[in-house]
């Protein structure tokens, strides 16, 4: 370990993740092996992947490098993957998911999500019976979903007689999604960010907000919006390639913004996501 234990958070269903992450969106199959390698070594034990990112077979080469594939050392891991939208449908669902396994290289995931709502095309029903079967045989531990606002929540509820444990989202300090948050905080289900930090768009956010507060402590632009996560109680899995800053994104534990910092930070939500419209956009 390069940086201090990393907190768990309890999801609805009793199963833990750790708070922090390593994201691998936008890395090559043939580059992400040695990236999950480097992020194992400095004390990652969560690793967030998806069909759609097209690099679960780097993913899994690089538990089976690391040892992370099977045995005592795999129940270290939470590992997450999520379903193709182009796949959605219940024979579909368990197919491509027996595909990902192999991928992989181990036999079960602790988490699976539907990756966007596609709400021109709703088959989460077909999706969950889907799941939940998965999770029957202990393929998967806990189940999600990624990009959800309220009502696709409620729909899936209304359809299932479930809300998943979490909802992964886009959300950073220019983008809070604050109607999301509070749907999923008042149903609980636990909130993850993707794009902490808005693919680096939100490091000089406030016009020398966050560079005022990272000279006050002595640390990163990056580490002051991953901290405000932390105190927000969001899971986060930031991205990096590269392992000093693999190893600062985690190293958030040595500090604490003050309430008026943290207050600063929270006033710089603003209208623009740096993302994708879940009402408009499919992963295929």
């Amino acid at each position: 370990m390069t940086f201090g234990p990393i907190p768990e958070v309890t999801l609805s269903d009793g199963v833990r993740i750790p708070q922090i992450g390593l994201g691998v969106l936008r890395i090559d199959d043939a580059d992400t092996a040695p990236v999950v390698e480097s992020a194992l070594q400095a004390g990652y034990r969560h690793i967030d992947t998806a069909a759609g990112y097209h690099n679960e077979g780097g993913v899994g080469q690089a538990l089976v490098n690391a040892g992370y594939a099977s045995g005592e050392r795999r129940k270290e891991l939470f590992l997450t993957t999520k379903l193709r939208d182009s796949e959605q449908g219940y024979d579909s669902a368990l197919k491509a998911f027996d595909r990902q396994i192999g991928l992989l290289k181990t036999d079960y995931v602790d988490m699976y999500m539907i990756h966007w709502p596609t709400p021109f095309d709703w088959r989460s029903d077909e999706v969950w019976r889907a799941f939940v079967r998965l999770r029957e045989e202990g393929r998967v531990r806990t189940l999600g979903v990624c990009n959800f606002l309220p009502e696709h929540l409620e729909k899936l509820h209304e359809e299932t007689g479930e809300y998943p444990t979490v909802d992964q989202i886009e959300l950073h300090p220019t983008w809070q999604q604050r109607e999301v948050v509070s749907f999923c905080k008042e149903h609980g289900i636990a909130v993850e960010a993707y794009s902490p930090m808005a693919r680096g768009a939100d490091l000089d956010a406030g016009d020398g907000v966050i560079r005022r507060i990272a000279e006050a402590h002595g640390k990163s632009h990056a580490q002051i919006i991953l901290r405000w996560h932390i105190e927000n109680g969001t899971i986060i899995i930031p991205k990096s390639t590269h392992r000093e800053r693999q190893i600062e994104n985690a190293s958030l534990f040595d500090f604490s913004l003050t309430p008026e910092e943290h207050a600063a930070i929270d006033a710089l939500d603003g209208p623009t996501r740096a993302g994708h419209d879940p009402m408009t956009f499919s992963y295929s």
